[in-house]
């Protein structure tokens, strides 16, 4: 386990980040040229994101880039 101190203003520059790559990964497993394989590669990365952003975000922040509501297609 690691610790980590940071500002409030580094706290909301980690969130954008965490937001847009999650946001683009969500983009990348919708397009058709991907087969299964890499689908859930992206999926897992976007769990290890989402369990990084679940640290700073609020709930209802939270709700918005739940992996279930965003991967029911890929198993």
């Amino acid at each position: 386990m690691l610790g980590l101190m940071i500002s409030e203003t580094e706290q909301k520059e980690l969130e954008y980040l965490l937001k847009k790559e999650m946001d683009e990964l969500l983009f990348e497993v919708t397009a058709d040229d991907f087969n299964a394989e890499i689908k859930n590669a992206i999926k897992k990365r976007y769990i290890t994101l989402f369990n990084l952003y679940k640290r700073f975000a609020s709930q209802n922040e939270l709700v918005n880039y739940t992996p279930r509501k965003n991967f029911p297609h890929v198993k």
